[in-house]
């Protein structure tokens, strides 16, 4: 007996259960496939701690978020572009081997859900990455206005909640503050890439006078549900909703500031 093929009609069912089939399944890859770089990007985070931690104890204190005062540039050259980075030591150039890391794809510096669009910053580690709270890891040298930013990086002995203070996270710059998480700063935030420091996935991003290849990574944030992943100065390391760590403006004063970012004072 001859035997028939498909007809037309059982073709195109075939083709549209397949099609539904390939629809349903989609969004569901989708999602793993984000949440598996968020569980890469935790471990990054980790390991960062990690260097922060050590270098901290050998240390007393943690490093700069930024050092200008070595003359010397640090192993692999320095990181970042003269036009619109500073030129000199960053807080990993203390913690990590940069000469081997700064490869990208390969180094625990990149973050793997970053968003950037613009050529400039596609290529820059100092961007889009991991930012240090410069409230703890200050920078060696500022504007007089953020003296709070600027001197001695704090200790752990300097910390009285370590367990509920920041210390590093997913950041647009490779440095973070208050300033950069509340929608009223003391003073307006000028449009350089500092400034332009933000959690991503914060509601207050899409007022801030943004790098335009800044903004996806800004306001649809990194991971599902708009959420960071965030390193805490004790060495615990979370996944927060980046509403969680947003700094509210009131009457008289911030809610939400300390000690998640300014480390309450120790008392002796």
């Amino acid at each position: 007996m001859k035997q028939q093929g498909l007809t037309l009609l059982e073709i195109l069912i075939v083709v549209a259960v397949m099609a539904l089939l390939i629809g349903m399944t989609t969004p569901s890859l989708r999602s793993s496939r984000q949440q598996a770089r968020a569980v890469h990007c935790a471990g990054n985070v980790r390991q960062l701690l990690l260097g922060l931690a050590l270098y901290e104890n050998e240390s007393g204190s943690f490093p700069h978020a930024f050092s200008g005062s070595i003359s010397t540039p640090p192993p692999g050259g320095y990181a970042g572009y003269p036009t619109y980075d500073r030129m000199g030591w960053w807080w990993f150039n203390y913690t990590t081997d940069y000469s081997k890391e700064n490869a990208r794809g390969s180094s625990g510096l990149w973050c793997p859900s970053r968003l950037m669009t613009d050529y400039r910053l596609e290529t820059d580690v100092l961007c889009g990455n991991y930012g240090v709270n410069q409230s703890i890891c200050k920078v060696s040298y500022g504007l007089r206005d953020r003296d709070e930013f600027v001197g001695r990086p704090l200790g752990l002995a300097d910390i009285s909640h370590p367990s509920r203070t920041l210390l590093i996270a997913d950041s647009g710059y490779v440095m973070l503050s208050w300033w950069n998480a509340t929608d009223k700063p003391p003073m307006e935030l000028s449009k350089t890439l500092e400034d332009s420091a933000y959690v991503p996935g914060l509601e207050i991003n899409t007022k801030k006078n943004l790098w335009s290849g800044l903004l996806l990574d800004a306001l649809n944030g990194r991971h599902p549900g708009k959420k960071a992943n965030v390193g805490f100065a004790d060495g615990c390391v979370t996944r927060a909703r980046a509403e969680d760590l947003a700094v509210k403006s009131t009457s008289d004063g911030y809610e939400n500031r300390s000690p998640l970012w300014t480390p309450s004072p120790v008392e002796h």
